[in-house]
């Protein structure tokens, strides 16, 4: 198994998530709640919430995009690093960076409640686009170049996060997807010249 901390992540996340389902005190002590930490001082909500779900959509939706990115990236911080702590490390600290600005924006309000692993998926996903920038992206079954999905991904985040009208929490979205980005620069400055070199020189593969 050549990305076995991506199978973990996507195991470990299905399991809690699928007990949190029909135990309600699991996700009360999980989800992330401000109050719980700036008061009760549980830091541990800041990772907890990325391992637990609103319903099987959303968790089925999070880990397939985790599984087809997941591995690859998995395999380039592994390889960069020479270490294979650097991704579970990664996606924890994605967990965290992702829910900071939601975080201390309502750190007072006790009525806001956050939950599901998509800031860190964003960072993942947003890591492979910036070294696969024109892979195809299948959306709804539809296939759109990363990149494309990518600038589309964020201006609908920024956009949907302005009118503040659904339960999604767009900002971690926007945060993660920095992150992810941030991490894979910091790693290996050169990824941003190739980066810029594949968008000049579009090659979008074949199917079949």
């Amino acid at each position: 198994m050549q990305s076995p901390f991506t199978w973990l992540i996507i195991a470990i996340t299905a399991l809690v998530s699928w007990q949190a389902f029909n135990n309600r005190r699991l996700v009360d002590r999980l989800i992330l709640w401000p109050p719980a930490i700036s008061r009760h001082r549980q830091y541990d909500r800041l990772i907890g919430y990325g391992f637990i779900h609103a319903d099987w959509m959303h968790l089925i939706f999070n880990m397939i995009t985790l599984f087809f990115f997941g591995g690859l990236i998995e395999q380039v911080m592994t390889r960069l690093s020479g270490s294979i702590l650097t991704f579970p490390l990664f996606y924890l600290a994605a967990l965290v960076v992702s829910i900071l600005p939601t975080y201390l924006k309502n750190k007072d309000n006790p009525n806001y409640f956050s939950l599901g692993a998509s800031g860190a998926v964003s960072a993942v996903l947003f890591a492979y686009i910036l070294l696969a920038p024109w892979t195809w992206i299948f959306v709804m079954f539809i296939p759109v170049p990363a990149i494309v999905y990518g600038v589309f991904y964020v201006g609908y985040s920024i956009w949907m996060d302005k009118q503040g009208r659904d339960n999604i929490n767009h900002s971690a979205h926007l945060a993660g997807a920095a992150f992810g980005v941030l991490f894979m620069l910091c790693m290996e400055p050169g990824i941003f010249a190739i980066f810029l070199q594949s968008l000049m020189s579009p090659q979008l593969p074949r199917f079949g």
